[in-house]
């Protein structure tokens, strides 16, 4: 049994959570497959692509809104709502491409990791990666979720490394100010593949699933807290002004979340615009390749700023990638799962963990392109979000599933046009591959 939270206490925690399933959210996003689409943008075409993530922002904000609002109201997370709502095949399938895509992108930043510490320090770029894939695996397995939780907050502090490069280097802001206001790109093959990568790689599926399931993880960890036991039903919140207060925090902490993972994604197209493109190399295909670009063009703090970001970012997203993989996978059989609980509480739920982990870190031992793997991760993601956003979209508007709470038409126009445009986006991908 716990002990029961004094008045103070519970503030404390109430204040310490509001900021967290939307800020740790939207900072994995900005995991070294993104770093790398941004640096090919950037590289590629300029500052002509900093619009992108502008418009992405609102359209992020309010879908992962909605999958926050999905968990927290429900006590469930989105595998297991969807099972509640929707035909087996159709929740099977969601789930079986997530944990392919999953695995691969997984794959893809454990290399860029392994890739960025031999750049630091020579040796064996598959060693580190595997050793980063044990201890991302032993730290969700062995630290208290209240503890991990705090570990990855701290860890999204090393995204401000990418606004620490602009300040090494010179940025002519006039034009940056213009490509804004006034984007100028042609219609190309290229032009519309980038595109679509930058809007797949910052609207994806596992951010979906672990919002949701960090919100459902949040709750049951304030629910037990202030019954003094476990508390891991499903019931609905109950009316009054908590549920309200949750509900401005959800808001605040979604908004300020993916407004950070945006910021970044924007800096680092500025920072590789201001290097890569000015110096004619525009081909640039790993974050680590872009990190080893930018040494000789932005300096030494450049280079070693650049590359510490890709290994904290990874040592975020990794967790976050391989953990939404098996909430998704445990929720569609209804096994016991959760941060919070213990190995022998809930051994296949860390045993999916470990397979995604270390199996997207063992690929690295394979006659296996990474750079291949971030591309069939980033074709399976743009495929399967439109789905899942629809599926979502009817979720959170049923009064079955999120009883008084269903959504306001403010958040649903916003949700589907995050909807229409990805699909648009996945329509253009196809049409372009």
């Amino acid at each position: 049994m716990q002990p029961q939270h004094s008045a103070p206490v519970r503030a404390t925690i109430t204040q310490e959570r509001r900021l967290g399933p939307g800020l740790i959210t939207g900072a994995a996003d900005d995991d070294p497959s993104g770093i790398a689409t941004y640096s090919q943008a950037g590289a590629q075409f300029g500052f002509s692509m900093l619009w992108t993530t502008v418009l992405t922002y609102p359209l992020m904000a309010g879908i992962q809104r909605v999958s926050a609002l999905l968990g927290y109201i429900t006590g469930r997370g989105l595998a297991a709502n969807i099972r509640a709502a929707f035909p087996r095949p159709v929740l099977l399938g969601i789930v079986a491409l997530l944990l392919i895509a999953n695995t691969f992108n997984i794959a893809a930043d454990v290399a860029a990791m392994g890739q960025a510490l031999r750049l630091l320090l020579g040796g064996s770029a598959q060693v580190y990666a595997i050793t980063f894939g044990l201890l991302c695996l032993v730290l969700q397995v062995f630290l208290r979720y209240a503890t991990y939780v705090r570990y990855l907050r701290w860890l999204t502090l090393a995204l401000l490394s990418y606004v620490a490069v602009v300040f090494t280097i010179h940025v002519p802001w006039g034009e940056v100010l213009g490509a804004l206001l006034r984007p100028r790109l042609a219609f190309t093959h290229d032009t519309v593949l980038i595109v679509v990568a930058v809007f797949g790689t910052t609207i994806s599926p596992y951010l979906f699933f672990w919002q949701a399931a960090a919100e459902m993880e949040d709750r049951r960890s304030a629910a037990s807290g202030a019954t003094g036991g476990e508390a891991r039903e499903s019931s609905p919140p109950p009316f009054g002004a908590e549920v309200r207060t949750q509900l401005r925090r959800i808001r605040w902490d979604t908004y300020v979340g993916m407004a950070f993972s945006n910021l970044i994604a924007f800096f680092i197209i500025l920072s590789t615009a201001a290097t890569l493109h000015a110096a004619g190399l525009t081909h640039i295909q790993t974050s680590a390749q872009a990190a080893e670009a930018l040494r000789p063009l932005g300096g030494p703090l450049t280079f070693l700023l650049f590359s510490f970001g890709i290994i904290g970012t990874g040592m975020l997203a990794v967790p976050v990638l391989a953990g939404s993989a098996a909430y998704a996978v445990t929720e569609s059989f209804q096994w016991r799962s959760g941060l919070d609980l213990r190995l022998g509480e809930a051994r296949k739920f860390y045993g999916l963990i470990a397979l995604a982990t270390l199996g997207g870190a063992a690929l690295g031992f394979t006659p296996f392109d990474p750079i291949r793997a971030l591309l069939w991760s980033a074709v399976i993601n743009g495929v399967i979000a439109v789905p899942i956003m629809v599926v979502m979209m009817r979720l959170a508007t049923s009064p079955a599933i999120m009883g008084p709470y269903v959504i306001r038409r403010r958040l649903r126009v916003l949700g589907w046009l995050a909807t229409a445009v990805m699909a648009g986006a996945v329509i253009a991908m196809l049409a372009t591959l």
